[in-house]
């Protein structure tokens, strides 16, 4: 339960496998059920990430402490950047059906947890779909086939596709070897490596090498391709503050109670 009782899956949580880095957590969110998700996210702050929020079925209803307001609705993205300090709030809007969505975490470099926060809302026809025999790639950030996504000035380089193979169908991508990579798998199951099958809300971290094959299981498969440059910093956390060390997490907490949280641009 996260928020003000919305039932999710988290998948992965740096502080238990640090492997990650530069990814700090991947909540898997959505239900049929409006009494899982409706209670939301309401107003609270974040200081030293980004937040990637990728809405696959549902609406989400989005508003900050720096004028953004909106609706986030099917194949949607919102890419957050917290920096210095920004107070929002997320919450589920009801929805007929079942609703599915990420929100990814991605940590900021020591020099850049201070940034002026920025807000940047990528709705599903700015997304670039790649269909070749078998495979669709929607590239929601970085380069796949010479499609470049439309996801700007990343503060920490890093890829993230939503991959949909057919049954017994490949996906490959050449990497460099130092990238942090992992699959999230939403619908059926792959094989990875040595013919080890990986089924749905599992996530796969692999070793990158020079080149990813994934190939889908009798069913087909759709998942996260997430890959990044890990930062290799300490990292102290505290609820929704990401900072370097407890002094800076315990300064972010205090100037939030003391309304100083919020910098001027």
């Amino acid at each position: 339960m996260e928020g003000a009782g919305v039932r999710l899956q988290r998948a992965f949580s740096n502080p238990e496998v640090p492997q990650f880095d530069p990814f700090l957590l991947l909540d898997d969110f959505g239900s049929g059920n409006p009494d899982d998700y409706m209670a939301g996210f309401p107003w609270h702050p974040h200081r030293g990430i980004e937040t990637v929020t990728y809405i696959v079925k549902g609406a989400v209803a989005h508003e900050d402490s720096i004028g953004n307001k909106g609706v986030i609705n099917d194949g949607d993205v919102q890419w957050m950047t917290a920096g210095s300090g920004i107070i929002h709030q997320e919450m589920p809007q009801k929805y007929d059906g079942e609703t599915k969505g990420f929100q990814l975490w991605v940590n900021l470099p020591k020099k850049q947890k201070m940034i002026a926060p920025r807000y940047r809302g990528i709705t599903s026809k700015e997304i670039p779909e790649v269909k070749e025999d078998g495979t669709v790639v929607k590239v929601i950030a970085g380069k796949y086939s010479d499609i470049i996504g439309p996801v700007e000035d990343i503060v920490v380089n890093c890829m993230y596709f939503d991959v949909t193979l057919k049954a017994e169908k490949e996906f490959f991508y050449s990497i460099s070897k130092q990238y942090t990579v992992f699959l999230y798998i939403f619908e059926g199951s792959v094989v990875i490596g040595n013919d080890q099958e990986v089924g749905k809300s599992i996530v796969a971290l692999t070793d990158s090498g020079d080149r990813v094959v994934t190939r889908a299981g009798k069913d087909g498969a759709r998942f996260l391709f997430v890959a990044g440059d890990p930062i290799g910093e300490p990292v102290a956390w505290a609820g929704p503050i990401v900072m370097n060390t407890q002094k800076e997490i315990a300064k972010a907490f205090e100037e939030f109670h003391a309304g100083s949280f919020i910098k001027s641009s």
